[in-house]
């Protein structure tokens, strides 16, 4: 089959194309303003981009055209269509669907899937739970919308050739140490997908993870964000509940498994309003799955005993909660904790969360620069704070962040961005294409907070502020006008 693919250097879309690749379909693709990884990586496969949305490209007479959810039927303002490629697809009534309908159909079917959702740390945890199965032997497939610095690449089909057999698999069913390549899931090998509440294409509005029919669903954290798609908190919670009601129930031909974060009341009126599965909690006191340590160094306990120990290089609360959900769901398809917690150890994270792109040599100690993704305040501020737990007590943070996600461009949280900050010695804002006031959101911290209207005269700010021991840590979800580079040969040539 040649899929054709709209909007194919998003993260999630970008993996689809990957995971196509490897089944030995033909795949191109086209996109506007891309940027690395993603760009890097379909290169890298030998995959055609194509630069914008021509209506030319039907020439390339797919069997079916794969449509991303950056596309829809908007206009410029001179009446032209945004997507001319769109609007001759459907003009010629040519076959379309949708990213996680084709991922559905042809890669997901008769597979375990373990689904990761939340509103933070999706990403992480996803890769952590790819990297738990792989260590043990299990070889699962994945789809990340990230780089997992483990294995290099979004999205792989996988390996793993589970059995089936009939009753749920059971925790024990693996030895508590070493390989558990023998441990079995219900139903075929394993694949383990970020699960996207975002809509699905602009000719179907449910949240991705609809699709998936996951049979271990992982709900890590659920607070309002996409602003762009959801009126409020409830309809978001409308759409996890959604994703509930896709997961089997406790039968005798196997169990589905929801693993929920005890600490979020959110994630309790979701399972409220209907849960058909079995329930996993982690994270707060009374929960399955809870921790005893800081962050780096920590026992993992279930239901009350110890069952495993981690020690990382990773930071932060969020983090150990990402490693409790990962840990769970790796249970269900036989991991044991103590496996899980070995594996952990040499998790390499994600690339840009918190990746080092480069330090500077100075008299008095080095200018250490990162790369993370952190763009809702929630995110922003558990970046800051596992940072903050790690640093000397004499080095400081300076936080370079653009709030480029839809939600913070319509200025939802603004007022939050003070509190997400807290933390930081020094705070700088790319303001540039927002509508709303930054430098007014940001006064509550005074003189600890920049604003810039553009990249250069950011860099400039963060440049010149900047003194051996320091921590910069530059937040997007976007290239961010590839200001790690710039910020790096700014403060080499100081």
């Amino acid at each position: 089959m040649h899929i054709h693919i709209l909007g194919i250097c998003g993260t999630f879309m970008g993996g689809l194309a990957a995971l196509a690749r490897e089944a030995g379909h033909q795949v191109t693709g086209c996109d506007t303003g891309v940027y690395p990884p993603m760009s890097d990586q379909l290169r890298a496969l030998g995959i055609e981009l194509i630069e914008g949305f021509g209506a030319d490209q039907l020439a390339l007479q797919p069997d079916m055209f794969v449509v991303g959810n950056v596309v829809s039927r908007a206009h410029l303002s001179d009446g032209t269509p945004k997507f001319p490629l769109m609007e001759a697809i459907l003009d010629a009534g040519l076959p379309y669907t949708s990213g996680p309908q084709w991922l559905a159909e042809h890669v997901l079917q008769g597979r375990h899937v373990i689904a990761i959702a939340g509103t933070h740390g999706k990403t992480t945890t996803t890769a952590m739970t790819a990297w738990i199965l792989e260590h043990a032997g299990l070889q699962p497939g994945f789809l990340v919308g990230g780089v997992p610095m483990n294995f290099e690449v979004s999205a792989r089909l996988g390996g793993g050739k589970a059995e089936r057999r009939a009753g749920p698999p059971q925790a024990s069913s693996a030895p508590a140490g070493g390989s558990a390549a023998h441990a079995v899931a219900s139903m075929g090998a394993c694949f383990v997908i970020e699960a996207d509440e975002y809509d699905t294409a602009f000719f179907d509005k449910r949240s991705k993870f609809v699709h998936y029919r996951p049979r271990t669903a992982v709900l890590n954290n659920l607070e309002f964000d996409h602003a762009d798609i959801f009126d409020d908190l409830a309809a978001i919670e409308r759409q996890f509940h959604h994703l509930v009601r896709t997961v089997p129930g406790t039968g005798p031909h196997g169990s589905g498994r929801v693993i929920v974060n005890g600490l979020e009341e959110s994630l309790a009126r979701v399972l409220h309003a209907g849960c058909w599965s079995e329930v996993r909690s982690f994270g707060a006191a009374v929960s399955d799955f809870t921790a005893d340590g800081e962050p780096h160094d920590f026992d993992v306990r279930y239901q009350g005993q110890t069952v495993g120990h981690v020690t990382w290089a990773l930071t932060g609360v969020h983090n150990q909660l990402n490693a409790l959900a990962a840990i769970a769901a790796a249970q269900h398809v036989g991991v044991p904790p103590a496996v899980a917690a070995t594996a952990l150890a040499s998790f390499e994270n994600v690339k840009r969360r918190m990746e080092v792109r480069g330090t500077v040599k100075r008299a008095g100690g080095s200018i250490t620069v990162y790369d993370d993704f952190a763009h809702h305040p929630t995110a922003i501020r558990t970046t800051v704070d596992g940072l903050k737990r790690r640093i000397g007590p004499d080095e400081r943070i300076l936080a370079v962040f653009e709030p480029r996600s839809n939600t913070m461009k319509l200025g939802a949280m603004k007022a939050q961005l003070p509190w997400s900050l807290a933390q930081t010695d020094l705070a700088f804002c790319h303001s540039g294409g927002l509508g709303w006031d930054a430098r007014d959101a940001l006064a509550p911290m005074g003189e600890r907070a920049q604003v810039a209207d553009n990249i250069e005269a950011l860099v400039a700010l963060v440049a010149a502020n900047a003194r051996p021991g320091d921590h910069i840590v530059c937040m997007s979800n976007g290239g961010f006008g590839g200001i790690h580079l710039k910020l790096l040969q700014a403060l080499q040539n100081k």
